[in-house]
């Protein structure tokens, strides 16, 4: 059987406003302060839900309470987030509504989780599959892009979305996701150039800082260092509890889900780190000669990076930073900017880089996730906007006027729809419609968006007329047009109302919104509405090789030259608002009040004057006056008779009639007022609270009675139940006992006769025994006498032989012992001559035994470069000790070489050789033992790239390498490919492998090369053979012991070709055509660091710098 549940069991406080009573701001706190103490952070107002933020994690969203939600009644289960995206879902998909979520409050109320929640619970509970879940994944791994680029810390929020997110999520019949289209409004761009004490800028310069690849930062010209940007604010650099470096990969990850190419992520990530180098660009003054200010770049490093990411000449964008062009019909007047106007042009062109490169991902996020099929789809908004904004120092600028412009036409549009709502179930269920008084803000806004004199109208018209403009003029325009404007109050108005109210400054103007009086300073109003950017950086951008660029800024292209003023930003806000107040109209309202309750971003902690502020602003108030202006309870029929059956007998336990017959019998009996309720046609209207805690109490009252009464049944049937089986027990056991006892008597008479028996068999048997051992004793003593005896003889006739054997023995040992003595008598006469040769003899035997086993334990390692050996035991062995080290040495050199192979035998002979050359002569050679002689460096033969070459060249390649060919004219090198073979040297280009020369090694005389660190020689060339008509070749290699090494051997081993000559000098000739050069090789410190640095002093000398060795 199910359980009925409601929203009214066991509730903490009120979980309806609409329900409180008394209604009252400080009761309407209490009742939020309650349940937040409880951790009900949802409250309903009809059906809009309110949210306050926890700042920790509860255990309210798992998948468990995904499913308790799913399919149930909005009022059926206690208030929760669940509750309003499941009713949205199920309107959208069983009765075809198009349905939007409206989410609203203050950065830190939690409206970007709340948006994560209603996305995650809708894809939990759509359909299965996997080209659906391909979707649902897209939809969700957007979050993590847009936040990354869209979002920021602030001081009242770690993670505060610092734009406006409308996403309409499109579904087929069935209710499964085919894509999504997201609209984004007014991103704040200008916390790119300049952020708030204690606020960051947007999390994705962090990100890319804190997260990417040494290599990728290092292709980015970027540097880990947050303080090397001046675009980065120090302070707030770190963030407790926010990884920039996983949110960085996860950020990647999102970004390969929804579809980026990773050459459009790379070129994203471009356009960030120019946003970071554009930053670091500075400016100095810099008069000119008549008389006008004029602006340079400090240090153009910076710029130079940039334009390498961007592709940009750098001339273009430096100029483009000095000078303004001015076009007006067919003239063209350019102007020197100034250093203020220097760095306001570098800001612009960052703000707009940025904003532009936002709306672009955006773009690129919707072609990816837009549903694919042409069929009519159903749609599900979700808007994640900025909630209503005061700052109460006052200020308050031109970002809160046109945000609160923005809500002011949504709290209409909640007001008209909700009216409307309230007004068509009225009708439905054939209840009389009452018209309801309410505060209609549209004044406010006609105020704000009326065409001929509202304030973005006037802004507008005044950043466009000409002459001075300036944020005064534009308050002055203000004070006459709207002076007469019972919402609108200023210090200098015509009428001089507002003269003497000091709270008012002369710079400000204040509104009166319907959440509060707002005071705006109207400095940057101006500027910020003309948010222009000079049409020489948007054509310098446009000359960017860049793939993005050219997208982000077209109209750039001088071929579609626009002399007409762009929009600006107050007119592009209002006309998005229009349409996205279009859009709303015509879909079915859901609304989600998000609430801090405090600004330390802590959890249990409930600060009355923030939220009060905040429900003031939402006007939660008049929300709820609204739906009460009616009736404040509404409910269908079933289970309302389901609920209050039990308050009246003639519906208790079962009504069988129809449901509103029942609850008709219900009221009657309970003797409520007719004015305090009204039948509809499938729900009874409950005007008042007081009615509805009535039937509560009364319920209560009635539960609690009818729990006493199924208590006593309960304790009757179970003490009737226990009676009966102790009795059925008591009769059990009676009749187990009786049994026990009968046992037990008949078991001790048994055992009884038994005893007897046994004792009587007892008897017997030990009588027969008695007689049975005594015939067996008399048996034993007759064996016993005869063995005596018969070990009596046997001992006599023992000793006997003993004595006998001993006779014998005494006889051996008499003429052994005699024949011993004749012979030694007659030995004595030869040992003595003979003694002491063969003592010494054998002395030396054992000592040279002695020796070699102790050699045998004591022998060194079979390393040919061990020079241990065991030191000499005895001075007489000195010349043995001696030679067979040597032996042993020979020996083990000859094992070590059979190990070798032909061509390991090749790389030592060369090593060999190479040290012949170079040993004690070269200071570059000791770092060339180590490194094995590779030869082909470029494995000519296997790359498909040097096909053509290697079929140029006949013979065997013995070495092939990169060199650098140097320059007579500036020293510099050019990169040629250097093959050595047994005929020729041969040079190529790098790129194409076309052969730039050979020579042919007869054709060689000497190589040239210094005695230092360097890598430079000189081939030269002998005078009169057809290679030298261009003079010998000045080369560069990092591998010159090799090369030289290979050359004098191949000249060593060819027949008709002389000894190589190696001259090592630190000054030699080249011939250069018809001129001889002198190299010269001097010990500094190159300008490009480490390296060695090769540069022309004048036509007969070139000086190579060689970095000093430490």
């Amino acid at each position: 059987m199910e359980v009925k549940t409601s929203l009214l069991d066991n509730m903490i406080g009120v979980g309806d406003m609409v329900l409180l009573e008394p209604l009252s701001e400080d009761s309407f706190l209490e009742n939020l302060q309650k349940r937040f103490d409880h951790n009900e952070i949802y409250t309903y107002i009809g059906s809009v839900v309110i949210s306050m933020n926890p700042y920790r994690s509860l255990p309210i969203f798992t998948p468990d309470k995904v499913e308790e939600y799913r399919n149930r009644n909005f009022y059926e289960l206690s208030p929760h987030i669940y509750a309003l995206a499941d009713e949205a879902y199920r309107s959208l998909r069983d009765q075809d509504k198009d349905q939007c979520i409206l989410i609203t409050g203050e950065s830190g109320a939690g409206k970007t989780e709340a948006s994560k929640l209603v996305m995650s619970y809708v894809a939990a509970v759509c359909g299965k599959g996997q080209e659906v879940n391909k979707v649902k994944e897209q939809l969700l791994q957007s979050n993590p892009v847009l936040e990354a680029f869209g979002n920021a810390k602030t001081v009242r929020n770690d993670n505060s979305s610092r734009f406006g997110k409308y996403m309409d999520i499109e579904f087929d019949f069935k209710g499964d996701p085919l894509g999504g289209v997201i609209s984004n409004y007014l991103l704040e761009k200008s916390r790119v150039v300049k952020q708030p004490r204690g606020e960051r800028n947007f999390h994705v310069f962090y990100q890319l800082l804190s997260g990417a690849s040494d290599d990728t930062l290092r292709k980015l010209k970027l540097d880990r260092d947050f303080s090397k940007y001046n675009y980065l604010s120090l302070d707030s650099a770190a963030v407790n509890g926010l990884d920039d470096a996983a949110n960085f990969r996860t950020v990647r990850n999102a970004m390969q889900i929804v579809g980026f190419m990773e050459d459009e992520v790379q070129s994203v990530l471009e356009l960030v780190a120019a946003v970071l180098k554009l930053g670091n660009i500075e400016f100095k003054p810099e008069s000119r000669c008549n008389g006008t200010d004029e602006s340079r770049i400090k240090d153009k490093n910076d710029l130079k990076e940039m334009c390498e990411l961007l592709g940009i000449e750098q001339s273009v964008l430096e100029r483009a930073f000095s000078y303004r062009t001015v076009e007006a019909k067919m003239e063209k007047v350019s102007t020197t900017l100034n250093v203020a106007q220097a760095y306001y042009a570098r800001d612009a062109l960052a703000k707009n880089l940025y904003s532009r490169l936002f709306s672009w991902l955006v773009t690129r996020i919707n072609e990816s996730i837009k549903a694919q099929t042409k069929t009519r789809h159903k749609v599900m908004g979700v808007l994640d906007i900025y909630g209503f904004e005061i700052f109460e120092d006052g200020d308050n600028s031109f970002e809160q006027f046109i945000i609160n412009y923005c809500n002011e036409k949504l709290q209409q549009i909640f007001i008209e729809l909700t009216l409307r709502e309230e007004q068509e179930e009225y009708v439905r269920e054939g209840i009389e419609w009452t018209n309801i008084e309410y505060f209609n803000n549209a004044i406010i806004c006609d105020l704000i968006e009326n065409n001929q004199n509202g304030i973005l109208a006037m802004l507008d018209e005044e950043c466009l007329r000409p002459g001075t403009v300036t944020d005064e003029t534009f308050l002055d325009k203000l004070n006459t047009v709207c002076a007469e404007h019972q919402h609108f109050e200023s210090r200098l108005s015509k009428n001089s109302k507002f003269l003497t109210d000091h709270s008012l400054p002369h710079n400000c103007f204040r509104i009166q919104h319907y959440a509060g009086k707002v005071l705006y300073r109207v400095e940057g109003f101006v500027d910020k509405n003309n948010d222009l950017l000079y049409r020489d950086l948007s054509q310098a951008m446009y000359k960017a090789n860049h793939s993005l660029i050219k997208q982000l800024f077209p109209e750039g292209n001088p071929a579609k030259v626009n002399l007409k003023r762009p929009p600006t930003a107050g007119f592009q806000f209002r006309a998005s608002v229009g349409t996205l107040m279009k859009n709303l109209q015509t879909k079915n309202p859901n609304y989600i009040r998000c609430i801090k309750p405090n600004d330390k971003k802590a959890s249990h902690i409930f600060t009355d004057s923030l939220v009060r502020h905040q429900v003031r602003y939402l006007g939660l108030m008049e929300n709820v006056r609204v739906r009460r202006a009616g009736y404040a309870f509404r409910q269908a029929y079933e289970p309302c008779l389901e609920r209050y059956k039990m308050l009246c007998k003639r519906t208790w336990p079962h009504w069988r009639g129809p449901a509103r017959e029942g609850v008709e019998v219900l009221m009657t009996d309970l003797q409520v007022p007719a004015e305090e309720f009204s039948y509809g046609r499938s729900k009874i209207f409950i005007r008042n609270p007081r009615t509805l805690f009535f039937l509560e109490e009364r319920r209560r009252q009635c539960l609690e009675d009818l729990a006493t009464l199924i208590q006593k049944i309960y304790r009757g049937w179970k003490c009737r139940t226990q009676f009966l089986l102790l009795k059925k027990s008591q009769v059990t056991v009676a009749a187990w006992y009786r049994r026990y006892a009968q046992q037990k008597k008949y078991k001790r008479i048994k055992s009884a006769t038994t005893v007897v028996q046994s004792y009587t068999r007892g008897w017997q048997a030990r009588k027969l025994l008695r007689e049975l051992k005594y015939q067996k004793r008399c048996e034993e003593a007759v064996t016993t006498i005869a063995a005596f005896w018969h070990g009596t003889q046997a001992r006599t006739e023992l000793r006997r032989l003993k004595q006998e054997a001993k006779n014998k023995h005494a006889v051996t040992v008499i003429w052994a012992f005699w024949q011993g003595t004749k012979v030694r008598r007659e030995y004595r006469k030869f040992f003595r001559a003979n003694a002491g040769k063969k003592i010494y003899d054998f002395t030396i035997q054992r000592i040279i035994q002695k020796y070699f086993l102790n050699l045998k334990s004591t022998m060194p390692s079979m390393s040919p470069i061990d020079k241990n050996w065991p030191t000499r035991p005895y001075l007489f062995l000195d010349g043995v000790h001696t030679d067979l080290r040597r032996i042993f040495h020979l020996w083990r050199c000859k094992k070590y070489r059979s190990q070798f192979t032909e061509e390991k035998k090749a790389v030592y002979e060369e090593k060999l050789e190479a040290s012949e050359i170079f040993k004690d002569k070269k200071a570059l050679y000791p770092s060339s033992v180590s490194q094995p002689f590779k030869g082909d460096y470029l494995e000519i033969s296997k790359n498909p790239k040097y096909q053509k070459l290697n079929s140029a060249v006949d013979e065997k390649v013995l070495l092939a390498d990169v060199v650098n060919k140097i320059n007579r004219a500036n020293g510099k090198g050019t990169a040629r490919i250097f093959l050595l073979t047994k005929k020729s040297v041969v040079l190529a280009d790098q790129k194409t492998g076309q052969v730039k020369a050979s020579v042919p090694l007869p054709d060689l005389s000497s190589v040239s090369v210094s005695t230092q660190t360097d890598g430079f020689f000189a081939l030269r060339l002998k005078e009169g053979s057809a290679s030298a008509v261009k003079g010998d070749f000045l080369l560069s290699s990092e591998h010159l012991i090799e090369i030289i090494t290979k050359l004098h051997r191949v000249g060593a081993t060819t027949a008709d070709m002389e000894q190589l000559n190696v001259d090592i000098s630190d000054e030699f000739l080249v011939q250069f055509k018809q001129d001889k050069v002198c190299v010269k090789f001097i010990q500094g410190v190159p300008k490009n660091g480490n390296s060695v640095s090769c540069k022309r002093k004048n036509n007969r000398l070139l000086e190579v710098s060689v970095p000093t060795t430490p």
